[in-house]
């Protein structure tokens, strides 16, 4: 059964004081139901993803389901670290195609400045293995990705400034997307002039402390066609991957291979043999510059190594052969855990109905990938979407 996305939503990413999350919620809702020509009436499924960790609100399913008028309707939340709205993209996905379901909403949405900067990066720290990692080391989230980080520059001579274009590139695309945290450029000397936060990584290298949301409405394709829903873009594969939540007994550090499984998968089920040029667009999980240029070769847009040279010789910019993304990504447009996911999926399908305004790209295959990572690699989804 093929399932169609015929709505998307996204709120104004950035420290959010001024609603709180049930609030935060309808905002990307309200988009996607509007989007969709449809109603609170016509969902049957709603599907809260949100950490939930850095909120007021710990269970927080309930109150946004009541006030999005989805009361009856969300029997579940989900939750996988940063992939979390992923996640809850996944279960409305396979609600759809199992019959459970022929509309189904997924809702991503974060809360994450309720709590101080320090305790923040506490949480982050806990992200993997509590016992063995944060009570004994003190782990930290830039600290997790700083290791990859020196790794990678030591095996492969990737540098500081390859990584400081990651996060130009990032902010360039920002400043063009009206609901994105970050709204100005920055040049490479900015970057690498930043402070170090945790050796390689600078200011510029690491995503901000995000409040947001989004929301993607998706049906059946016998659904579909009883609503004469048009401009749909299809969900044409899902691959997933996990790997050990103790980084100790990882592989190598080098890259990921819950991100290297999950792109396996989705392009065996897509027919996806050279995605450079089978694909127009991708969004990457790039809550550290680094982990962009590991998803480049994680994700078999460049070999083991060149994900330095990738970026560097423009290939992932606006014009380049795989533009990769477009609305400024985790590191500038924002990382509210949950939404992320669901955001990937509002970027690729306004790209894909041509619809990104100044950062519109040329569509050639009209096909798309998002890259949603969970943790340091703990968990990975990688979906490929078509029009």
């Amino acid at each position: 059964m093929r399932v169609g996305i015929i709505g998307v939503g996204c709120s104004k990413f950035g420290r959010r004081d001024d609603v709180t999350i049930q609030e935060l919620s309808y905002e990307a809702v309200k988009e996607a139901l509007d989007d969709a020509q449809l109603t609170q009436d016509d969902i049957e499924l709603s599907i809260v993803g949100c950490v939930g960790t850095r909120s007021y609100e710990l269970m927080p399913a309930v109150p946004i389901n009541e006030y999005c008028g989805f009361t009856g309707k969300g029997p579940m939340r989900v939750e996988a670290a940063c992939a979390t709205g992923s996640a809850a993209v996944y279960t409305a996905y396979t609600s759809i195609v199992s019959g459970v379901a022929d509309v189904a909403i997924a809702i991503g949405v974060e809360k994450m400045t309720e709590v101080d900067t320090p305790t923040s990066l506490a949480i982050g720290g806990r992200g993997g293995n509590y016992l063995w990692e944060f009570h004994q080391y003190g782990t930290t989230f830039p600290g997790y990705y700083a290791m990859h980080a020196s790794a990678h520059m030591a095996e492969f001579g990737t540098t500081e400034k390859q990584l400081a274009m990651v996060a130009v590139k990032a902010h360039r695309n920002a400043a063009k997307n009206p609901k994105a945290h970050f709204q100005k450029e920055i040049t490479i000397e900015d970057a690498l002039g930043s402070r170090y936060i945790t050796y390689p990584l600078k200011l510029y290298d690491c995503s901000p402390i995000s409040d947001g949301s989004a929301a993607a409405v998706m049906a059946s394709e016998e659904k579909i066609k009883e609503l004469g829903a048009d401009d749909v873009v299809w969900i044409e594969s899902v691959g997933y991957g996990s790997d050990t939540s103790n980084m100790t007994n990882r592989e190598s550090f080098v890259g990921l291979k819950a991100s290297i499984i999950a792109a396996e998968t989705a392009y065996k089920k897509a027919g996806i043999d050279r995605p450079v040029e089978q694909l127009d667009m991708a969004t990457v999980h790039d809550c550290f510059t680094i982990a962009e240029i590991m998803a480049y070769e994680d994700l078999g847009f460049c070999r083991k190594g060149e994900g330095g040279k990738f970026v560097e010789s423009g290939e992932s910019d606006l014009g380049g052969k795989l533009p990769v993304n477009t609305f400024g990504g985790l590191k500038a447009k924002g990382h509210p855990l949950a939404a992320t996911g669901v955001a990937m999926v509002y970027e690729v399908v306004k790209q894909l109905r041509g619809e990104a305004g100044n950062l519109q790209i040329d569509l050639k295959n009209y096909r798309a990938l998002t890259h949603n990572v969970g943790g340091t690699g703990h968990f990975a989804f990688v979906m490929i979407f078509g029009r």
